[in-house]
């Protein structure tokens, strides 16, 4: 009898399954600043302290909703995500990929690995599509306000959590188990069983572990941008990501046609792989 087949898409999520940055919904506009002008002042903020410009982000949220008295709990971030924006065909996604692997009698699990806010994801309509969602985080005190990060996920951070999903470790704390040998074959989902989606630099370290092990990366780029464009043609010409398509999640579209192949390719692969030869 052949193994159990599970396999894992990794997502990214601002630019790779909403438009522009989430915090730009509805967050930076209650404190009173526009995109622009946020990022930019968090950005000097990291340039002048020589910090990590995920930390900084995280920091200035937290300052400037104090200076507009706007609530930094989590029921606020949650209602701030479910007013994000998904890119064309990402709520019908996950139920169609789904039931194309069933098909094959394939485990298909999606995960996030995100730099943006894990509350802000939680309030979006797909949130329970996740086996579990890795992005920034905060600390909260008794009375339930945001205080300090509690997780930062930045593109060197983020590779972590590829081996946690590897593992079958969830949780973000342990820095035990992660770290502990364990064999290739008996690791939850093998890296050749791994599809990584995502659209910007703080994902290129994933994409190239993910297609260096065996997976599969693939990068996708709002097609109202020509910068995003460019980036990702870079992406390809470097030799970074296997596969470019359009943000567009639809039935048929160049993306759902590329996973479906992909799925193929690693159920047949899978399938060879435990054929008995004599």
């Amino acid at each position: 009898m052949e193994n159990s087949l599970r396999i894992a898409i990794i997502y990214d999520f601002d630019g790779t399954l909403a438009p522009g940055n989430m915090q730009e919904y509805d967050f930076i506009p209650a404190v009173g600043k526009d995109n622009e002008e946020f990022w930019q002042e968090s950005s000097a903020m990291a340039e002048q302290q020589d910090g990590d410009t995920i930390l900084a982000y995280l920091y200035h949220m937290i300052k400037e909703a104090k200076n507009k008295n706007v609530s930094l709990r989590k029921e606020a971030f949650r209602e701030s995500g479910s007013k994000v924006s998904l890119f064309e065909g990402v709520r019908e996604w996950f139920p169609r990929i789904n039931a194309y692997a069933l098909q094959r009698g394939i485990e298909l699990e999606h995960y996030i690995n995100s730099s943006g806010i894990k509350e802000m994801i939680e309030g979006t309509p797909i949130a329970h599509e996740f086996k579990k969602i890795y992005a920034c985080s905060f600390f909260y005190d008794v009375d339930g306000v945001a205080f300090w990060p509690s997780v930062v996920v930045n593109y060197t951070t983020k590779t972590q959590f590829l081996f946690k999903i590897n593992k079958g470790i969830e949780s973000v704390a342990d820095n035990v188990q992660v770290n502990r040998y364990v064999p290739e074959e008996k690791r939850r989902i093998p890296f050749k069983h791994m599809i990584y989606i995502g659209d910007g630099l703080t994902d290129i370290p994933c994409m190239r572990l993910v297609k260096q092990m065996g997976g599969y990366s693939i990068a996708v780029y709002n097609t109202s941008s020509e910068k995003k464009i460019e980036e990702i043609r870079k992406l390809i010409d470097d030799n970074r990501v296997d596969f470019v398509a359009p943000a567009h999640y639809t039935n048929h579209s160049e993306i759902d046609l590329l996973v479906k192949k992909i799925i193929d390719k690693i159920y047949i692969d899978n399938s060879l792989s435990n054929m008995k030869t004599y």
